[in-house]
C-alpha cells in the first residue's frame, strides 16, 4: 500500500467521525471503477438485536497488471469507533497491512464468497449482538485494482415484537419528537393569526411573511416526522423526503429573509429597501438554493460517493456566509438609528428602537451560535443512543428564537416602535449619548 493509498485509508477512517448516523437504512448504490482502498458506506447505531443485510451483484474487479487479484483481499466489514484508533495504529505501523486481517473489525464477507461469474453475487444477513455504533466499510487491499458492483444494504434493529426498526438506535425517537414540535408550531401559527386579526390596524406586510414562515416550519417538521416514521417501519421514506426538502428550502429562505427584513425595519420603519439591503437578499437566497442542493446530496447519497466531503464543505461554507450576511442589516439599522437620534429630537422613540434592535441582534447571534456550535458539539460528544438529544436541543432553541422574535415584533398598537414618553425624553437623550449601543 503506497503513501497515497495510506492517506486515503486514514482519511476514510477519520471521515466516519464526522458522518452522522444514517437514516434511510435500505439503500441501493452503484460503484463504478472505484480504486479507493476504503469506502465508507453507512454508519448505524445497533442494539443487541441489530442486523446487517448486504446483497452484492454484478461484481467486476479489474487489475491494471492484468492478473486476477486475490478475492480474499476485497470485502466488507464493520468497525466501531472504539476500535478505530487501534486499526489506524496497525495501518500506520505497517503500510502494507490489510484492514481485513485486523482483529479489531467484525468481518462480514470477502469476494471469495461470491458466486461464480457471470452472476458474481452474494446475499447475506449478519446479526450484531454487541450493541454499539458501527460503520460499514468496503476494503480493497488489492493494489492497482478497480471495483465495480451494485450494493444493496439494509441495517436495522429488531423491536420486542420482532418488527424491524430501520432508524439508528439514537434516532428512533425522532418521529415522535418532530410530531410534537410540529403541533407546537401549528398552535403558534393559530395564535399568531389571531393576534394579527385582533390588531389589524397595526398589521404590516412583514407580519404576513412571518406567518408564512411559521406555516413552512410546521409543515417542514410534519414532513420530517412522516419521513422518519416511514423510514423507521419500512426503511424508505415513501416520497416524504421530497416534501421535506421542498418545505425545508422554503422555510430556510423565509427565515433568513424575515431576519434581514426585520433587521432593516422593512414595513415597520420604511416601506422600501435600500440597495445594500437588496444585495444582501440577492446573495442569501441563491446561496440558500445551493445549500439546499448540497443538503439533498448529503442526505440522499452517503459518504460512499467521492464528492461527499466536498458537498459537506459547500454546505458548511454557504451556511457560514449566510449567517454572517444576515447580521449586517441589523448593524446598519442600529447605526442609522444612532445617527438619526442626533438630529430628529425624538430621543425616547429612538432609544426604544435602539433597545429593540440591540436585543434582536443579541437574540440572532445567540440563536446562530447555539444551533451551529452547541448543537454540533452535542452531536459529537453525545453517546450514539442519545443522538436525538441534539435534535431536541436544536428544535427547542429554534422554537424559543421564533417566540422571542415574534413577540418583539408582534402587531400591537403601542409597541416599542411607537412608544413616546415625554417624561423620559431627557433620560433617553442621556442614554443615547452613552456608548452602550455601539457594536
Amino acid at each position: 500500500m503506497g503513501k497515497t493509498a495510506l492517506a486515503t485509508v486514514v482519511a476514510a477512517f477519520l471521515l466516519l467521525l464526522l458522518v452522522p448516523p444514517s437514516t434511510a437504512e435500505i439503500k441501493t448504490l452503484t460503484i463504478t471503477s472505484d480504486t479507493r482502498p476504503m469506502i465508507l458506506l453507512e454508519k448505524f447505531g445497533f442494539t443487541h438485536t441489530g442486523h446487517v443485510s448486504i446483497a452484492v451483484s454484478s461484481v467486476s474487479v479489474v487489475a491494471s497488471s492484468g492478473s486476477q487479484p486475490d478475492p480474499s483481499r476485497l470485502g466488507f466489514f464493520l468497525l466501531s469507533e472504539e476500535s478505530l484508533l487501534q486499526v489506524l495504529i496497525e495501518i500506520q505501523q505497517n503500510p502494507s497491512f490489510c484492514v481485513l486481517d485486523s482483529h479489531y473489525i467484525k468481518s462480514l464477507f470477502t469476494f471469495r464468497d461470491l458466486s461464480p461469474p457471470p452472476a458474481a453475487s452474494v446475499n447475506r444477513t449478519f446479526p450484531v449482538t454487541i450493541a454499539n455504533e458501527y460503520s460499514l466499510f468496503f476494503a480493497n487491499c488489492a493494489p492497482e485494482t478497480s471495483v465495480s458492483m451494485a450494493v444493496h444494504t439494509a441495517l436495522y434493529n429488531l423491536d420486542p415484537d420482532n418488527s424491524r426498526d430501520y432508524l439508528s438506535a439514537g434516532q428512533t425517537q425522532l418521529p415522535s419528537l418532530f410530531s410534537l414540535f410540529s403541533v407546537a408550531y401549528f398552535a403558534f401559527l393559530g395564535l399568531w393569526l389571531y393576534l394579527c386579526h385582533s390588531n389589524r390596524r397595526s398589521l404590516h406586510r412583514i407580519h404576513l411573511l412571518m406567518g408564512a414562515l411559521l406555516l413552512m416550519k410546521a409543515l417542514n417538521l410534519l414532513c420530517a416526522a412522516e419521513d422518519k416514521h416511514y423510514v423507521k417501519i419500512t426503511g424508505t421514506p415513501h416520497g416524504w423526503d421530497v416534501l421535506f426538502y421542498i418545505f425545508q428550502f422554503i422555510r430556510v429562505v423565509l427565515l433568513f429573509t424575515v431576519i434581514v427584513l426585520v433587521g432593516t425595519g422593512w414595513s415597520f420603519l420604511k416601506p422600501f429597501l435600500q440597495e445594500r439591503e437588496k444585495k444582501v437578499l440577492m446573495i442569501v437566497i441563491p446561496l440558500q438554493l445551493l445549500a439546499n442542493v448540497a443538503s439533498v446530496v448529503i442526505g440522499e447519497t452517503g459518504p460512499f460517493i467521492k464528492d461527499w466531503v466536498t458537498w459537506n464543505q459547500v454546505f458548511l461554507l454557504v451556511d457560514i456566509i449566510c449567517c454572517c450576511a444576515i447580521i449586517f442589516p441589523i448593524v446598519w439599522s442600529i447605526r442609522s438609528l444612532r445617527e438619526t437620534s442626533k438630529t430628529d429630537g425624538k430621543a425616547a422613540r429612538n432609544l426604544a428602537k435602539l433597545t429593540l434592535f440591540r436585543q434582536f441582534y443579541i437574540v440572532v447571534i445567540g440563536y446562530l451560535y447555539f444551533t451551529r456550535i452547541v448543537v454540533f458539539a452535542l452531536k459529537t460528544i453525545a453517546a450514539y443512543k442519545y443522538q436525538w438529544v441534539s435534535n431536541l436541543a436544536e428544535e427547542t432553541a429554534s422554537l424559543a428564537f421564533y417566540v422571542v422574535m415574534f413577540y418583539m415584533f408582534r402587531p400591537v398598537e403601542r409597541n416599542e416602535y411607537f412608544v413616546l414618553d415625554e417624561e423620559e425624553e431627557e433620560a433617553a437623550e442621556i442614554a443615547l449619548r452613552d456608548e452602550e449601543f455601539e457594536l
